[in-house]
């Protein structure tokens, strides 16, 4: 690994660590074969982070920070709640598409055999994932997009178990099966259970 600032040698790591984690083999990553990748020692990798685990945590933190900053944005630009709820649930299937390794972060399946924390702050973001689609869908309600009786909670949880379900078959499938194939077609079913 060529001298970089401080900065830029974390980001190094993590993106390193983000790569290894689109092998479509699923192998557990061990330091040991993060620093062959990178030409340096085991030392050199925990001289930047104190253990895997805080590498994770980088890359969860990358993850949360660019979904958030996209839903906010799709949040403040679409003006309806039934256009906010499709633009973030669309969005969440292109990010997983784009960002292979990430997707195997979100659905927990690198997170197998870390430390547990890992797997209770994935959970935290699901759970801000979810807070984030009942918001946009209270919103549809009070514009009267949604039909009488449909619960903003539960309607929700079934977009995001949709959305858990897509990255889960794209990571599964060896990532040969888009999470946005049929995202139009499957959009529409999703919504005619919820509009008036």
């Amino acid at each position: 690994m060529p001298a970089a600032k401080p900065g830029e040698r974390k980001l190094q790591i993590l993106q390193a660590l983000a790569e290894m984690l689109e092998s479509p083999q699923g192998e557990k990553i061990t330091t040991a074969a993060l620093a062959a990748r990178l030409q340096v020692s085991e030392a050199a990798l925990y001289r930047h982070f104190p253990s895997k685990a805080k590498m994770y945590e980088g890359l969860i933190e990358f993850i949360e920070t660019t979904l958030f900053g996209f839903i906010n944005r799709v949040s403040g630009e679409a003006g309806r709640g039934l256009e906010q709820t499709r633009g973030i649930a669309q969005l969440l299937l292109a990010f997983a598409e784009k960002n292979r390794g990430m997707t195997r972060l979100l659905i927990g399946e690198a997170l197998v055999n870390e430390n547990e924390r890992l797997q209770t702050r994935m959970n935290q973001v699901m759970d801000r994932l979810e807070a984030s689609l009942k918001q946009v869908l209270r919103i549809a309600a009070s514009q009267g997009d949604m039909a009488e009786g449909v619960d903003a909670g539960a309607a929700a949880n079934l977009i995001l178990a949709f959305i858990q379900g897509r990255w889960q078959q794209f990571v599964k499938s060896g990532f040969k099966r888009p999470p946005t194939a049929h995202w139009e077609e499957q959009w529409r079913l999703l919504v005619r259970g919820m509009a008036p």
